[in-house]
């Protein structure tokens, strides 16, 4: 809100209450909208958090009015109409192809109160409000931030393979805290998983808490001590990872980084972390286009760098604007080229073959990023789990578990460990394998190795076992020299030139050539 509407506003619309006089009871309709109003809703649900609506009306008749939501800030008032005792208008929506534009109203009652109807997004809100004292518009009044201008962040020498380790949200959701994540740290030494190469222990959304009076980010009480946390994590030789938003809310209504981008990097830097993920969230409405997504990533990334802590950076805006072309440049380190994967073998699927980013995206340094891995939450079956480790370490995807480690079974340990599969995903070369046939539900991919070698994947999308048929072509060969089953680490015969996949399976093979 301009700071000379406000003032209009706590002039005439909330002098009644200024001085904390309750608000009068609700009364018959007026004949028309006063010109200004500023209404409190002081029982806004948690999303989209509604507080404040203002509206004025000069006189040349011009019209104008915002909401304040504690998620999205400051949204004005589209083609707002004054029609009796209600105003109309529009706001645009997000996440909803089907709905670009909301339609709401306000009906203003005799004592200034007022009822919303309306919605964004999921949320469809019908509200009381009743005239704000000048204590409410000064608590909500919300105080944008202007973005830096876009720079570009020269390499840092981290990720020179992809990322590996475990993260909080796929099991746990918001409800995570310290002894869970000691526990997980545990698990995954214990299991032998750390020796495997998973080293990041990352804390998804939950974490936070409120803003002190210096602006400084405090963890809520689940937290009790976040640096005594990440000792903890390193002392068993893991590394310690967290979460945020540039938004102002995170994705499960959680304190997000708007307006302290700097503040929390050196925070998190003090507490010793050593990865953020970095989730758009409420941050989708402020940052809406390709620039100002950009200018928000590279907001954190030169603020992590500022901190001289080497800290890995997730960029977590769901593959928009072509992300992989630019995400090195803010200073990812990985970057999700896709919304979030679930525990079944269609999105799994949908994700690993079709939307894990741009092969030459990918490399030393930066990786394209299709989410977490699903194996151990016990959603599919063993073959469609192979499948689903085979197309991540293929794509050099990062390699971060999301089940509850202290679980595992012998079936998903015994996947997760497979030295060969991981070898493939660290592969040094960093190529991200891709397919070079489609057939039907056939599909055949494949990834140049470091050492010479290639690794070809035979995939079977459909619901019943299938044969799909290869050769030395496929790999640009004329012979093949050895054939190895990556899965079961037994040779293959080198003349044989066709296999049978279980369905929802795969088959990979590394192979030596001329």
């Amino acid at each position: 809100m301009r700071l000379s509407l406000l003032a209009a506003l706590l002039a005439t619309a909330v002098s009644p209450l200024a001085q904390g006089a309750a608000p009068a009871p609700m009364q018959t309709a007026p004949a028309t909208v006063p010109d200004r109003l500023a209404l409190f809703f002081p029982e806004a649900p948690d999303y989209p958090g509604i507080r404040l609506l203002t509206f004025q009306r000069v006189a040349d008749g011009s019209i104008s009015g915002s909401l304040t939501s504690d998620w999205y800030g400051t949204i004005p008032m589209q083609n707002p109409v004054v029609q009796g005792n209600r105003i109309a208008f529009d706001t645009r929506n997000l996440n909803d192809k089907d709905r670009p534009v909301r339609h709401w109203t306000i009906t203003v009652s005799a004592d200034g109160g007022a009822l919303l109807d309306g919605g964004i997004w999921h949320a469809d809100l019908h509200q009381q409000g009743r005239p704000a004292t000048a204590a409410e518009l000064a608590a909500h009044r919300f105080v944008p931030v202007a973005l830096p201008p876009m720079g570009s962040l020269a390499p840092d020498g981290l990720a020179k393979t992809p990322p590996m380790g475990w993260s909080s949200w796929n099991k746990f959701a918001e409800k995570i805290d310290d002894q869970t994540v000691r526990a997980i740290a545990d698990a995954m030494v214990a299991t032998g998983l750390r020796d495997a190469g998973y080293r990041y222990v990352n804390i998804d959304d939950g974490w936070q808490g409120t803003r002190g009076a210096d602006g400084r980010l405090r963890p809520n009480a689940k937290f009790p001590d976040m640096k005594a946390l990440a000792d903890y994590v390193h002392a068993r030789g893991l590394k310690l990872g967290i979460y945020s938003s540039p938004g102002p809310r995170t994705c499960a209504g959680f304190e997000g980084s708007y307006g302290h981008v700097r503040q929390d990097a050196q925070t998190f830097a003090e507490w010793g972390v050593d990865y953020l993920k970095y989730d758009l969230c409420s941050g989708e409405w402020f940052y809406a286009d390709a620039d100002t997504v950009m200018r928000s990533y590279h907001e954190m990334g030169a603020a992590l760098r500022e901190t001289g802590r080497p800290i890995l950076y997730s960029l977590c805006e769901y593959g928009r604007f072509d992300v992989g072309s630019w995400g090195r440049r803010v200073g990812g380190h990985l970057w999700r080229t896709t919304g979030d994967i679930t525990d079944d073998y269609p999105t799994m699927a949908r994700i690993g073959f079709d939307h894990n980013g741009k092969p030459g995206d990918a490399g030393p340094g930066g990786w394209n990023d299709p989410d977490i891995l699903e194996i151990g939450n016990g959603g599919m079956g063993e073959d469609a789990y192979r499948t689903h480790l085979t197309l991540w370490a293929m794509s050099a995807a990062p390699l971060m578990m999301g089940h509850d480690v202290r679980q595992t079974s012998p079936a998903a340990l015994a996947l997760l460990r497979n030295r060969a599969l991981i070898a493939l995903d660290q592969d040094p070369r960093g190529v991200q394998g891709a397919a070079i046939r489609r057939e039907g539900n056939r599909e055949v991919w494949r990834k140049p190795l470091a050492d010479g070698s290639v690794a070809l994947a035979l995939f079977n999308r459909g619901d019943a076992p299938t044969v799909i048929a290869y050769g030395p072509a496929d790999a640009g060969w004329q012979h093949f020299q050895a054939v190895r089953d990556l899965w079961t680490g037994k040779a293959v015969a080198k003349d044989q030139r066709a296999v049978t996949v279980p369905a929802q399976g795969v088959v990979l093979l590394k192979l030596r050539g001329r």
